[in-house]
């Protein structure tokens, strides 16, 4: 069984479907009950699980779960991959050169948070996973060691 969300539709199916397809490269063309379609896959995620496909000249957004998929939702582990940070430490002893986020930004895995300077080189600081800005605990200009907390994320 998969479950099939279409443009915030979801379905459900249960057995393979009966329909005549022809593959060519990124489009497909399909005939189910005397009706042809033509297919083609705009854009697709890493996983495969997310996608964009053209029917006859429409777009649809398409993420499809598997039976493992499911399993996991009704464990309550579907969120197990989302990193969830409480506080950022400096990596490295350091100059703190500039803050680019405030208490209250939301951050994303990834976003540049601050500009660290060690041994005379500007390092980008990024977020490591999402979450909101609860406390800077540093300001511009001050030094820090290794490990220490600079900011708290909620």
């Amino acid at each position: 069984m998969l479950k099939v969300k279409v443009n915030e539709k979801e379905f459900e199916i249960k057995e393979a479907a009966d329909w005549d397809v022809l593959e060519q490269g990124n489009s497909f063309h399909i005939l189910k009950n005397k009706v042809s379609y033509r297919c083609v896959l705009v854009r697709k995620d890493e996983k495969g699980k997310n996608m964009v496909i053209s029917v006859n000249d429409t777009e649809y957004t398409i993420s499809i779960k598997d039976k493992y998929d499911i399993l996991l939702d009704q464990l309550g582990m579907s969120n197990m991959t989302v990193k969830k940070m409480k506080d950022i430490k400096a990596p490295m002893p350091g100059l703190v050169l500039d803050i680019k986020i405030a208490a209250g930004d939301t951050v994303e895995e990834g976003d540049v948070i601050l500009v660290l300077e060690a041994m005379k080189m500007e390092n980008m600081i990024k977020s490591p996973g999402s979450g909101t800005i609860k406390t800077i605990k540093i300001e511009k200009g001050e030094a820090v060691e290794k490990g220490q907390v600079l900011i708290e994320v909620e």
